[in-house]
């Protein structure tokens, strides 16, 4: 009952669509003060974007105009997730395959945005300190980060369960991505350098006028989470090769 009244009109909903299963968490206005122990607003290195607050994952770093295809580049993907979150859990296993395919041959590139809604409707830190951890992985390598943040979501444990708060744990998780736990990171995971950009990601983010994570856009436009239109793996490479013959 406590976490009925702790969820209250946040609710998840889990609806099975077909191939893909759509599990959104709504996100909370309230202010995360979680891991406040990174003051100063540092961004990863690499990070793109107004303020410098989105991750970029794809063999090229140029978009195209407005995020399309074609000759300007890869379509992008956009994609707001909390580590926490078990809808974007459900996204990475049954996406990761075809979004890193599509990466990998060039005609996609991913931006993250990383947000903490579980922190703030659920109360925690393990959002912030994953999220955290996942930047430092950037910091080291960019193909560190998309190892490190797929480890995170094969590892995520029960949303209720604050696992990810402990930093032991997020760097013991780190050892299954090879090169990836050096003094440098430890320091980086331990001291959350990146704490202050994360609590920035999120802020925008609660105020985007978007409501729950996953939210998943393609050249800007939101394809997950609508039961009418229900998004698959292969719909969403026909719907990134289309966009690449616009």
């Amino acid at each position: 009952m406590k976490r009925k009244r702790t969820l209250g009109v946040l609710g998840a909903v889990v609806a099975v669509l077909g191939a893909a299963v759509g599990v959104g968490i709504v996100a909370s206005r309230t202010d995360d003060d979680s891991g406040k122990s990174g003051s100063a607003l540092v961004p990863p290195r690499g990070a793109v974007g107004k303020g410098r607050l989105v991750i970029p994952s794809g063999k090229s770093e140029k978009a195209g105009q407005e995020g399309k295809a074609g000759k300007s580049g890869p379509v992008t993907l956009t994609v707001y997730e909390d580590f926490r979150c078990p809808g974007c859990k459900q996204f990475e296993d049954v996406f990761r395959k075809t979004v890193h395919e599509l990466q990998d041959t060039g005609r996609m590139r991913v931006e993250y945005h990383l947000v903490t809604i579980i922190d703030g409707n659920l109360g925690g830190t393990g959002s912030v300190r994953a999220a955290n951890a996942a930047a430092c992985a950037q910091d080291k390598d960019p193909a560190k980060f998309r190892a490190y943040h797929d480890v995170l979501y094969r590892h995520q444990p029960q949303e209720t369960r604050d696992t990810y708060a402990d930093n032991g744990r997020l760097i013991k998780l780190a050892d299954q991505v090879p090169g990836l736990v050096t003094p440098a990171f430890r320091r980086c995971v331990e001291d959350g350098r990146h704490d202050a950009w994360v609590r920035k990601s999120n802020d925008v983010f609660a105020h985007s006028g978007y409501a729950s994570t996953p939210t998943v856009l393609l050249a800007g436009k939101s394809i997950y989470g609508d039961p009418k239109k229900p998004l698959s793996p292969n719909k969403l490479e026909r719907m990134v090769l289309a966009a690449a013959r616009d």
